[in-house]
């Protein structure tokens, strides 16, 4: 006999602990299933036991007071006093096996030149990718050699086709908060303490191959033949893998996986592509990079990774970490560690731990916004949300401001006899 819950959330990222972690705080308990073996998704702050369990951030790097869901959260586990600000460092840039200030790549009077094209070209923004809206308005020798560069390091993929409204979204701060902040043991923090929340169950290891509906609940169909029900469904996995789950193996059940989620929903999804980044966490003892200044990181130019970012933002007397985010299949591991090592000035003997990660982003498209309108047409009126990075973009605030949206359609109304306390 298969257990049921009354709701069950794919995913154990920060959107689907978000999403689980609202829900809880409404009054209904969720189960929280993840595939890896630990939760966070891109929030990973991997420690190396060997020297000193000293720390660095392998997918996001900073916290800013802007996220306003992300501080009401924090503030809700009382967690406000750990925000730990971060140092103020620079980047530099990374072209032809050599370091470069970041000016030195800067054309300025064609800068000033083409500034007018970007204010008038505004109004239009939504509909132009970042190469089309930031090239003409920048310049393209400046986007060329350093913008472009540099909005590839921002979101750990080639920027050029990627929508530009989606690229930066302001959003209203908080004065009273640290402008940028990271947390004492990282923001690997913050899914740790989502997922031992009252209201909150997490299975860790859980392979799902599909969902069904049985005309009353959702049924989780386990690789190990296992099954699992719930009365409300919510995905926070990649699109591939939700229209994986959703897909024509899961439409082809009698009765369908779900009855209103129409063919035009699905192809909403599979419509999106995915980004592999293989990134290559190190871990440095500080006296080898004496020669090295305290560094915010790298952004490459037509390089093998798009950006390397340090931790010396959060000074320790021992170690110094560094996380290269490499274009996927670009170099072997070994290639890797000689790139990174090339970067740092040093010889691979003298790396004292590394850590491989392999993250997945959402490649967004121009057009991005009339995919998630129709997908959000086809979830309306269903017990089945779909949240995380690929919705308004891949910002710890943007996945946890979708989750809450979510969660406001599937439980409107909190029970205030059942609401669970923080």
């Amino acid at each position: 006999m298969s257990e049921r819950f009354e709701h069950i959330v794919i995913g154990g990222g920060i959107s689907g602990l978000g999403l689980a972690y609202y829900a809880a705080r409404r009054g209904v308990p969720t189960l929280v299933l993840e595939a890896q073996g630990r939760v966070g998704g891109c929030l990973h702050s991997p420690t190396f036991p060997g020297c000193g369990d000293f720390w660095v951030e392998a997918g996001g790097h900073t916290g800013f007071n802007s996220y306003g869901h992300l501080l009401d959260i924090l503030g809700d586990l009382g967690m406000m006093p750990r925000l730990t600000p971060k140092a103020k460092v620079s980047y530099a840039l990374w072209r032809g096996g050599q370091r470069h200030r970041i000016l030195s790549a800067l054309h300025p009077l064609e800068l000033l030149l083409s500034l007018p094209r970007l204010f008038s070209a505004r109004a239009r923004k939504a509909s132009l990718s970042v190469r089309d809206y930031y090239g003409p308005g920048l310049g393209a020798k400046n986007y060329r050699d350093l913008f472009g560069p540099a909005f590839s390091a921002v979101i750990c993929q080639p920027a050029d086709e990627y929508p530009a409204d989606l690229l930066f979204r302001r959003k209203p701060r908080r004065k009273e908060v640290l402008r940028a902040f990271t947390l004492p043991g990282g923001l690997g923090e913050i899914p740790l303490a989502l997922a031992r929340q009252p209201g909150v169950e997490v299975r860790t290891g859980q392979d799902l191959v599909g969902v069904q509906w049985d005309g009353k609940d959702f049924r989780l169909l386990l690789a190990d033949g296992g099954e699992l029900r719930a009365g409300t469904l919510s995905l926070a996995t990649p699109p591939d893998v939700a229209a994986r789950l959703l897909g024509p193996q899961a439409l082809a059940a009698h009765p369908p996986a779900v009855p209103a989620l129409t063919q035009e929903g699905l192809a909403a999804i599979a419509g999106i592509g995915m980004s592999e980044v293989e990134t290559l966490v190190a871990c440095v003892p500080a006296m080898a990079l004496g020669h090295l200044p305290p560094t915010a990181g790298l952004i490459a130019v037509d390089d093998a990774f798009n950006a390397m970012v340090a931790r010396d933002y959060l000074a320790d007397p021992a170690y110094r970490g560094f996380s290269f985010h490499f274009r996927p299949g670009a170099l072997d591991a070994a290639g890797q560690m000689d790139r990174a090592c090339a970067a740092l000035g040093i010889e691979p003997h003298q790396v004292a731990g590394q850590f491989p990660v392999h993250n997945r982003l959402p490649a967004l498209r121009v057009g991005h916004g009339d995919r998630v309108a129709r997908l959000d047409a086809a979830l309306a009126g269903t017990r089945l949300a779909i949240t995380g990075n690929w919705f308004q973009g891949v910002s710890i605030e943007d996945c946890l401001t979708r989750s809450q949206e979510e969660c406001d359609r599937l439980f409107p109304t909190p029970t205030p006899d059942k609401v669970v306390a923080p």
